[in-house]
Order: C-alpha cells, then sequence, then structure tokens
C-alpha cells in the first residue's frame, strides 16, 4: 500500500464513530478494544485484530499491518488510540484474552514443542521480564509502594499458582515489620480476610490468566468499603483493572499448560525493596528481631 495513501486514510475518521467490530466476533476480546472513534486506517486494524484472534497474539507488527493493508506507524498509533502504550502493550493484552478463551490443553498444542525445555523457559521469562518493565512506570510502582507504606494493614490475596508471589509478598513484608496478612484459600477465608477492610487498609490482589470470580469480588467490596486496592495482573482492562486504585501488569505466559510467575515474582521483590526504603529503620529493627527469633527458635542448621 502507498505510504501516502495510508497516511491520508489514517487521518480520515470513520463516520459512525464505532469501532466497526461485530459483536460475535468481537466477544473474546471483552473490554480490550474500547469502542472510540477511529480512522479507516485504524478500523481495518482493529477488523484484523477481532477475526484473528491467534494472529493477533503471536504475529509480528508487520504482519498485522499488512494483513490491514496500513503501514506500521498505523497499527502502533491504533495501539495507542485504544489507550495501550504501544503494538506490544496491546498484543501482551490480546494474548492474555486469547489464552483464557482456549483450553488448557490448547494451550500445549498453541506451545508446540521443546527444544530445550530448561532454555526455553529461561528465554521466555526474560521476555517477560522485558514486557514487564515496559508495561510499568517508576511513577506507577512508587504509588503502589506509597499506599503499602501508609497502610494501617495489608491483605494479600493469591489462589492457586499465584499463592507464590502472594505468599512471598506477605512472607517478606512480616519480616520487615509491616501489617500484612497472607489469603490463598478463597472461599469463606477470604470472606473473613476482607470483610473488616475498610479506609486506611490495603488490599493487594494477584491474579492472572483466568479472573477468580471470588477473588474480583473480594476486590470490589474492599473498594466499595473505602480500601486501597492494588491489582497485579496480566490484563490492563476487565474488572480487576477496575477495581483496582493502582494496577501493575506483568507478562505471564509460560512454555507450556501453565503460566509463569516469574515477572510476578520480580514485580513484588522490587515493591518489597521500596517497601523496605520508606520505613528504613523499622524494617531493620524488625529484621534484626527476626534473625534473632531464628536463633531463640533454633530453625536453621548453621
Amino acid at each position: 500500500m502507498n505510504t501516502n495513501t495510508a497516511e491520508a486514510e489514517a487521518s480520515a475518521p470513520v463516520a459512525n464513530g464505532s469501532n466497526g467490530a461485530g459483536d460475535s466476533s468481537q466477544a473474546w476480546l471483552g473490554d480490550a478494544i474500547p469502542d472510540v472513534p477511529l480512522t479507516k486506517a485504524q478500523s481495518r486494524v482493529v477488523e484484523v485484530i477481532t477475526r484473528n484472534p491467534q494472529l493477533s497474539s503471536y504475529a509480528d507488527i508487520a504482519e498485522i499491518a499488512q494483513r490491514a493493508d496500513v503501514n506500521n506507524s498505523t497499527v502502533v498509533r491504533a495501539a495507542q488510540h485504544l489507550g495501550y502504550r504501544g503494538w506490544p502493550d496491546l498484543q501482551r493484552e490480546l494474548r492474555s484474552r486469547y489464552l483464557v478463551m482456549i483450553s488448557t490443553e490448547d494451550t500445549l498444542t498453541e506451545h508446540g514443542e521443546h527444544r530445550s525445555p530448561l532454555h526455553d523457559a529461561l528465554n521466555h521469562d526474560v521476555e517477560n521480564l522485558r514486557l514487564t518493565l515496559e508495561s510499568n512506570t517508576a511513577d506507577e510502582a512508587e504509588a503502589a509502594i506509597a499506599a503499602m507504606a501508609a497502610a494501617k494493614s495489608i491483605t494479600v490475596v493469591g489462589i492457586g499458582s499465584f499463592a507464590g508471589p502472594a505468599s512471598v509478598m506477605a512472607h517478606l513484608g512480616s519480616t520487615m515489620g509491616y501489617p500484612i496478612s497472607l489469603e490463598n484459600r478463597g472461599g469463606v477465608h477470604l470472606a473473613s480476610s476482607t470483610n473488616t477492610l475498610g479506609a486506611g487498609d490495603v488490599l493487594v490482589v494477584i491474579n492472572m490468566w483466568r479472573s477468580v470470580r471470588q477473588v474480583i469480588v473480594a476486590a470490589e467490596a474492599a473498594k466499595a468499603a473505602g480500601a486501597t486496592v492494588i491489582a497485579i495482573s496480566d490484563m490492563r482492562r476487565g474488572r480487576l483493572a477496575a477495581a483496582a486504585d493502582h494496577l501493575l501488569v506483568v507478562a505471564s505466559e509460560g512454555i507450556s499448560f501453565f503460566q509463569s510467575v516469574t515477572a510476578a515474582n520480580s514485580l513484588v521483590y522490587g515493591l518489597l525493596a521500596g517497601m523496605e526504603a520508606a520505613h528504613p529503620e523499622r524494617s531493620r529493627a524488625a529484621i534484626r528481631r527476626t534473625q534473632q527469633l531464628w536463633k531463640d527458635l533454633d530453625i536453621y542448621l548453621d
């Protein structure tokens, strides 16, 4: 396609102000693509995304541009116009939703065979870390840290695989003297641990891949009660994102049927380092007391 033609079309708004995607074909996207006015060229990009879930989730920007008969910069502008930081940020969101749409067994097929499971997993997590770094600004992380540093209490919720980074946050946060607790059981336990949250309290929710209904409802209830909600998620849009006062986005795709929590763990370590720096004297005093208890309880061999 001629570049000048593409740019001219990119500046011509669609008359009806709609992105033009049909409801049935767009169901897999949920609220990832907002209904905002688009140019004709941007509408073609959205049409390609809407009708090709697998392609949109894995293809590079050049292929999307070719399918939409636009240039690469138009794809970037379309992503930014939809509220994302660029094509990689939008594609990460698309892939998160695509992996939810297909079955766990189909995820295995999607990822294919491994040349070396160890090296493939490590290389994939290197990419997850890169995407996570690009998805969050320093200011966003500092705002979440400030909320936890000032909290009367902190409750960290993570269920299943995502209880891993939640446990790390609660354990090391407690070691630094923070009033922080872990909830990883759901059901009545989740209700009991969140029903007293209100103004001055913080609820941290770690949820990737499929949205756990109980966790989302608990987050919404805590927000309604006045608590501050911090969400660590692989989706920038959705009910959890809407309930969050602070949203931190992580890449979570694994190389097999499971999601990876490597990026989530790294993000948690960064938050913990910020929490220590927010109250250094209290944190170090609490760490010294913890170390003394290790000795008194004869926990370790050395």
